[in-house]
């Protein structure tokens, strides 16, 4: 199993030096979240809160994630940088292209791309996106990144994008890993029909188990079983929970980061980097450093 520090919602003088010590603790990834933008008003629910509020994200600090990963990129030398996850479709597929395969060049193949569509109108209505068909403009942005990332000329005729014959210079040596979310059928299809991985939060042992036997039936259906797949998954940091996910198939344990102040909280983070960069270096020696071969 692979551990992965998520870095998210924290004074964002946090990011890089945080990035530092989980590369130094033995982690093998960071992530950081996606947000755009905060309404004022809104009628959406949030579907990874039980009550579906959102509220607990209003005075917390995003960075942009290309931002961001790119200078904890240019920091570290060995973490994948992975956004967990951005919202593809508000954004324009080659502008994004660009900088994807920027930060995939700069950090020499560590970035691995979590993609999801956004579950907040207000996302598309701010980017002038139209939010009716996101999952199929999801899908059409996916196929513009990897035609970009071969290299020389290309061009493009689809549902929502067209361009003439183009090139970006330079792009990585590896395309980059996608990772997609979810867990209703159609989105655990996407996940087995496009996707290098799939990412998860907050599901208990018995969901993941039944996510992944429906990811598998559908990835053979498919004809790609036998391709490489990461399982991405929030994971309790205690060992014994580690073992079972593992056991379970999840091949990247997004843990051991967060202290006493949840992510949920409705008052921002003031916790000092100190006492974060402390705790990352424990989870490693109590807790990494035993599931290293």
């Amino acid at each position: 199993m692979r551990f992965v520090a998520s870095v998210t919602m924290v004074d964002p003088h946090h990011y890089v030096p945080l990035a530092k010590a989980a590369e130094e603790a033995g982690f093998d990834g960071v992530s950081v979240s996606d947000s755009v933008c905060y309404p004022r008003e809104s009628d959406a629910r949030y579907p990874y809160t039980p009550d579906g509020s959102r509220e607990f994200i209003e005075h917390k600090p995003f960075l942009e994630p290309i931002v961001a990963l790119t200078a904890m990129a240019v920091a570290t030398e060995r973490i994948e940088l992975i956004p967990f996850v951005l919202k593809l479709p508000i954004r324009q597929p080659v502008l994004f292209a660009k900088s994807a395969t920027s930060l995939a060049v700069l950090s020499r193949g560590r970035f691995r791309l979590g993609i999801g569509t956004s579950p907040w109108p207000e996302d598309y209505v701010v980017a002038d996106v139209p939010w009716k068909a996101r999952g199929r403009r999801l899908e059409e942005c996916v196929e513009v990144l990897r035609l970009l990332q071969r290299g020389g000329y290309q061009s493009f005729q689809g549902e929502f994008y067209a361009f003439p014959d183009i090139k970006l210079n330079p792009v990585p040596e590896e395309p980059i890993p996608l990772l997609f979310p979810g867990t209703s059928d159609a989105l655990l299809d996407r996940a087995a029909r496009l996707g290098d991985g799939w990412v998860s939060t907050g599901l208990g042992l018995d969901e993941l188990k039944d996510c992944l036997r429906r990811l598998d039936e559908a990835r053979a259906r498919h004809g790609r079983a036998d391709l490489p797949f990461a399982v991405h998954a929030t994971v309790p940091p205690e060992p014994a929970a580690l073992e079972e996910f593992a056991a379970a198939g999840v091949t990247h344990a997004h843990t051991g980061y967060h202290g006493p102040h949840s992510p949920l909280e409705i008052e921002p983070d003031t916790e000092p980097l100190e006492a974060k960069v402390e705790r990352l270096h424990r989870f490693g020696e109590k807790v990494i450093a035993a599931f290293t071969p």
